[in-house]
């Protein structure tokens, strides 16, 4: 590569950032990095109250020497295997997915799942920004669409709210050991919790509890005690997603949740939960061990249970975008199109009425609009009609441009 080469890389490295009045200067632009009064008195925190906590299960991994000795013995075994080497060599060995799955969760797999959620904020919206866990027990949670098909939930994946009218089926690896010496638990107890952190309509950072089953034994959730019943997914019109998380604890023993029990299912404002505040209660005889949920937006179906159940209007939200920032409008704006320039700096709504008029003006009463044209950029047009009249034209006729954003 010549020298010429190089110095244009240099320079259009993310390194050589403009700064002002045309000069370019090295490192991160002002703003962002670090000014000289912040480099002389650095702020210095407490490390204890800045730390976040694991307040799951601890991991105790397995040796090195046990991974090295079982990984040894499984390519020993292979290797005598005459027909394993002839099926991988051409392109037919299959694998069992099952076995990659189970061998990626004892593996990567709960810290790559505690990413996931750190980075969609459930740690924080249900525990504070201090606390998170690691799943490490696997939930299989699915709606049913019929007799041999489901929508299952994995981490974050969309699903609509007609599809989650019913409650879903929830099974779970109760003979649980958080450690490889340990033999795994028979008689265990869980509390199962769907919650919904994004759509209270009344009370900041608080929650809509969707379904809470405590005392579960084992992993037989038709057994357990169901403290709230199941609702549907509800995420408000105008909301955009929501996340719809089911949270997995532990239990150390039967314990008394009769506090939380609805007692009217006719009443939204019944099911406000703070998962922070049930945490922080049985803290000493809960630990959360698993995590899974899924996001939806509005659709049809939400209006229907918020008209029929708890006798409501559906609530319709609307995001007030700030306006843009306009330059100055000049008198003789050079190479602008004038009629594009002007609507920049008229009311939408105005321009909206306009182009709706003219559709109107086109549309006969009773037969209708006019028919599209077959081949609408074959038909002529007469030349003493101006360039920009002309253009409009063949926008409208080919469905382009402002005609669109306006329907």
């Amino acid at each position: 590569m010549s020298f010429r080469a190089l110095s244009f890389l240099k320079i259009c490295s993310p390194q050589f950032i403009q700064a002002r009045h045309g000069h370019r200067i090295r490192g991160v632009r002002p703003g962002v990095a670090k000014s000289l009064v912040e480099k002389l008195n650095p702020k210095i925190e407490d490390e204890e109250l800045v730390r976040r906590f694991d307040i799951g299960f601890p991991y105790e991994r397995t040796p090195r020497s046990l991974e090295f000795r079982t990984r040894y013995e499984h390519l020993k075994k292979q290797k005598k295997d005459f027909n394993f080497e002839k099926k991988a060599r051409s392109n037919q060995l299959e694998i069992d997915l099952e076995d990659v799955k189970n061998e990626w969760l004892k593996s990567a797999g709960p810290l790559q799942l505690r990413k996931i959620a750190e980075h969609y904020g459930i740690y924080n919206d249900l525990f504070g920004k201090f606390a998170y866990f690691v799943p490490r027990v696997e939930m299989s949670i699915r709606y049913a669409i019929d007799k041999d098909n489901y929508h299952p939930v994995f981490n974050g994946n969309r699903l609509e709210p007609s599809q989650t009218k019913q409650a879903p089926e929830v099974s779970f690896n109760h003979k649980f050991s958080i450690s490889y010496k340990e033999k795994p638990e028979e008689d265990t107890m869980w509390t199962l919790i769907l919650t919904n952190p994004d759509g209270h309509l009344t009370k900041e950072n608080s929650e809509y509890v969707h379904w809470m089953i405590t005392n579960i034994p084992k992993n037989d959730i038709a057994k357990g005690e169901q403290i709230v019943p199941y609702l549907q997914s509800i995420p408000f019109k105008g909301t955009g997603y929501h996340r719809y998380i089911f949270v997995l604890y532990k239990q150390d023993k039967k314990l008394d949740f009769s506090e939380f029990k609805l007692e009217n299912e006719k009443n939204l404002g019944d099911r406000t939960f703070s998962t922070f505040d049930f945490y922080k209660k049985y803290q000493d005889f809960i630990t959360p061990a698993g995590l899974s949920f899924f996001q939806t937006k509005w659709d049809e179906s939400v209006g229907e249970l918020l008209h029929n159940q708890f006798d409501m209007k559906q609530p319709i939200f609307e995001y007030d975008f700030p306006r843009a920032f306009l330059k100055y409008q000049k008198w003789f704006p050079k190479k602008q199109p004038f009629n594009l320039y002007l609507d920049r700096y008229a009311d939408p709504k105005e321009v909206n009425k306009r182009y709706l008029e003219q559709r109107l003006a086109k549309t006969h009463p009773f037969e209708g609009p006019e028919p599209k044209l077959l081949y609408p950029n074959a038909q002529p047009l007469k030349k003493e009609i101006p360039s920009w009249y002309r253009t409009e034209m063949r926008k409208e006729r080919l469905g382009r441009g402002r005609i669109i954003d306006t329907e």
